[in-house]
């Protein structure tokens, strides 16, 4: 008990230097994502037939494919085809690699979702600020809009969860999450080696932040309960 307690300034104050870069690739992931999947969607329900096609290829391939092997291939990918790296060295680059990863693979998730929201709204509705007189960007922010918000908020909870986990994955291109903190002890990069505790406790970080993140987004469903379709 004493050797534990002893362990454990150490052990906390690593877990929570991980669960700071953790938090920094969640936050730049969804700022990215967010407004690249809406653009992503436009463009996936565009009436001009190649980007529709091209788009829509693109996302699937992006959610056909594991998101680790995208962080792989996109880390790894211009340094080995063309010998040039585009992110840096050190920790700032394979956080920039890692960000763009998630941006891109989350962007393709959260298209999907905004084009089931935007295609949910009834076609009266757009028909009827066709007829008071409304231009095409008025009827999307001021009809179609707070509609697609309503309806999409349940399942972009569950991505947004999901992402939360998912930047365990960052630690395939060494990326020191909080994951990653947990193993260093395993493997004695911290100055202690053969703890396996450590990795376990990091699964508290990730239940206090989805449990924080679960009812904030349970209250914003709620608040948006007003637009009813």
């Amino acid at each position: 008990m004493q050797q534990f307690l002893e362990q454990l300034p150490i052990v906390v104050d690593a877990l929570n230097d991980g669960f700071l870069q953790t938090l920094k690739l969640f936050a730049v992931t969804l700022m990215g994502a967010l407004p690249l999947g809406l653009l992503i969607s436009f463009c996936s329900m565009s009436k001009f037939l190649p980007l529709k096609y091209l788009t829509k290829t693109v996302i699937w391939i992006v959610r056909g494919s594991p998101l680790m092997l995208q962080l792989m291939i996109i880390f790894y990918g211009p340094g080995l085809l063309f010998d040039f790296n585009p992110w840096g060295g050190g920790e700032n680059g394979r956080f920039i690699a890692s960000a763009v990863a998630f941006i891109l693979n989350y962007a393709c998730y959260f298209s999907e979702i905004y084009r089931s929201g935007i295609e949910g709204v009834p076609k009266g509705q757009q028909e009827a600020g066709q007829v008071l007189g409304m231009t095409k960007s008025q009827i999307f922010f001021k009809v179609t809009l707070l509609q697609m918000v309503k309806r999409i908020v349940p399942p972009m909870s569950n991505e947004i969860i999901t992402l939360v986990k998912d930047t365990s994955l960052a630690r395939i291109i060494s990326l020191q999450e909080v994951i990653w903190a947990g193993e260093a002890f395993m493997k004695g990069s911290r100055g202690l080696s053969g703890l396996v505790w450590p990795l376990f406790f990091t699964a508290i970080y990730y239940l206090l932040f989805n449990g924080v993140l679960t009812i904030l987004l349970g209250k914003l469903e709620k608040k948006l309960s007003y637009f009813q379709a």
